[in-house]
């Protein structure tokens, strides 16, 4: 533990590992099975519990708590984790709870995140990479989110969700089904609104492969095809878009059903 990057008003168990360049703030609070990788910095009157493990170079603000029991009834005290990775911002009041028992027993939150002031995630929860939550956007238990996608200020997913890479909803959003990789969405409860064409344009998708999608969406949309019937065209379009093979994968594999 580097103890001149510690103030010394901040509450630590001596159990917590504490890597090199860690930075806590006054009047933090850090229990036992905790480990926080080198160069993050946490910063006052934030309460991390374990078992919680946090990755290099992340940011934590002020008030947040990470790492709490699970909101679930059926939570007995199991020894359940979270896992953070390297690179997050997680802003003031975010609240992040560990997993259960009856699910993968730990909550993930992958790289280069921002979740954004009064954010949730609930337990058991899989986060991926690049991802957005916006002002007090929350997730119900056992959601999965996918890369770049972007939840807009106080978008709600029902437990069980998957919300697929590179889509988008808009603010206030209600997610009661599965949101298909690259589809925008808004509403309560929310409906698809077109692709995310502009997002894909600052990840430097193509303007070939922006086309491509935008017929797999039409297909799954716009074409009055049964599901199983625009996947299979859908699958078509992938021999020449590989891109369109994460939507055929997510469709295929949807447990919920995707939103309509």
């Amino acid at each position: 533990m580097n103890h001149s990057e510690i103030d010394p008003r901040a509450a630590i168990d001596p159990a917590a590992e504490l890597d090199e360049g860690v930075t806590v703030g006054p009047f933090t609070v850090i229990g036992p099975d905790v480990k926080i990788g080198r160069g993050s910095t946490i910063g006052s009157h934030v309460v991390i519990n374990g078992p919680t493990t946090i990755g290099a170079d992340n940011r934590i603000f002020q008030f947040a708590s990470i790492g709490e029991d699970p909101q679930d009834k059926k939570y007995a005290g199991e020894a359940t984790r979270l896992e953070i990775g390297e690179r997050n911002q997680i802003r003031e009041f975010a609240t992040i709870h560990r997993g259960t028992a009856q699910d993968a027993v730990v909550t993930r939150i992958g790289n280069d995140n921002l979740l954004m002031a009064y954010t949730h995630v609930a337990h058991d929860c899989q986060l991926g990479d690049q991802i957005i939550l916006a002002n007090a956007a929350s997730l119900g238990g056992h959601v999965v989110v996918g890369d770049y996608a972007i939840l807009g200020g106080f978008s709600i997913a029902h437990q069980f969700c998957h919300i697929g890479a590179h889509s988008f909803s808009s603010m206030g959003s209600v997610i009661k089904g599965d949101v298909p990789p690259y589809v925008t969405i808004g509403g309560h409860p929310a409906k698809p609104h077109g692709i995310n064409s502009e997002g894909l344009r600052r990840r430097d998708f193509s303007e070939e492969t922006i086309q491509q999608i935008k017929r797999a969406y039409k297909l799954l949309y716009k074409s009055q095809l049964k599901r199983e019937e625009a996947l299979l065209q859908i699958k078509a379009l992938a021999g020449d878009c590989p891109e369109l093979q994460l939507l055929s994968g997510f469709i295929g594999e949807s447990k919920r059903g995707i939103i309509r």
